[in-house]
């Protein structure tokens, strides 16, 4: 057979609108996203005249900024603040999982005790409270332990029970496991129902059903939650300022006090809220990545893999071009 007769044969086994020869003939154009760029040029513009403000307007004092940012106040405070969110996110989370429990549990007393306690400390503001335990030796000079309206064993004076600290980390705890306790009752409800009643089925202990099965699940749901509360927390330990406890907006306030720097002094404050804040979502991200397993194929990508995946897409296209070019 000829060339001829194999080049009509290819033709009549491959009409002209068949996918062959469209791929043979026309180049592959991706699709275009004119306003996908404008968007982004328009942020651009926005980021520039922002920085361009930061850097020219002299009522951002930067000289008093990088003076004080890492001082030795700076960083005592700093520590503080830390102590204060570490204390408050564990001891709430921990009296949250026990009043989660109780809400989650069969018995009618302990839902309405459970309930009672997250709908009083949700309502009261945390100012308040914080000035209450803060103010306790006012309300009572003494409490005692023994029987209810009977002789009493142990008497002691509430003057010493409570400095600024424990009363900072007590109220601070207390307001926290109130939405802490929501946020595991949600995550533990969010979990089908069938997987216990088929871990039942297989004989498989209630101890082993609840922390092999329920809370791993259970984890996807509270983890984006709870960081926020824990963020919030670390934010909202400045409320203890009324307190004249020494964290980190309160050390600002003393300062400025002092040399009238309002704006650079809170510019200290809030880079460090920000580095901080930043430094938790970045342990949130991989602590939702670790119990990620499991529902998907492939984990979601780190940012450091997003990188490298969009420079080597980057590269293909770069290198494809040539070879568009010559073919079409």
């Amino acid at each position: 057979m000829s060339t001829t007769s194999l080049t009509s044969a290819t033709a009549a086994a491959d009409p002209p609108d068949s996918p062959a020869l469209l791929d043979a003939d026309l180049p592959v154009i991706g699709r275009r996203h004119p306003w996908r760029w404008v968007g982004v040029a328009v942020v651009l513009v926005l980021l520039a005249m922002f920085a361009h403000g930061l850097i020219t307007n002299p009522g951002w004092d930067w000289p008093t900024f990088f003076q004080f940012f890492t001082t030795r106040t700076i960083f005592s405070a700093l520590a503080v603040t830390l102590q204060l969110t570490l204390y408050g996110t564990v001891l709430g989370f921990a009296l949250g999982a026990v009043i989660a429990t109780m809400r989650l549990s069969s018995s009618p007393f302990l839902q309405v005790v459970a309930w009672g306690y997250i709908w009083v400390f949700r309502s009261i503001p945390l100012i308040v409270q914080l000035l209450f335990w803060f103010n306790l030796a006012y309300l009572y000079q003494e409490l005692s332990i023994g029987i209810p309206f009977g002789p009493e064993f142990v008497r002691f004076s509430t003057n010493n029970l409570f400095g600024p600290l424990g009363a900072a980390v007590l109220g601070l705890a207390l307001h926290q496991a109130a939405y802490a306790a929501e946020i595991i009752r949600g995550g533990i409800i969010s979990v089908d129902q069938g997987q216990s009643e088929a871990a039942a089925a297989l004989g498989i202990p209630r101890s082993r059903q609840f922390f092999r099965i329920v809370l791993p699940q259970a984890m996807r749901s509270i983890l984006p939650n709870g960081a926020n509360e824990v963020i919030q927390l670390f934010k909202g330990t400045s409320i203890v300022s009324v307190m004249a406890i020494p964290e980190l907006f309160y050390q600002v306030q003393v300062i400025y006090g002092r040399n009238s720097r309002v704006v650079p002094l809170l510019m200290v404050a809030t880079v460090w809220y920000i580095v901080l804040t930043t430094v938790l979502s970045i342990a949130q991200f991989y602590l939702e990545r670790y119990f990620a397993r499991g529902t998907s194929r492939s984990l979601p990508p780190t940012p450091i893999q997003r990188i490298r995946r969009t420079w080597r897409t980057i590269q293909a296209r770069a290198a494809a071009r040539p070879g568009v070019g010559v073919g079409s």
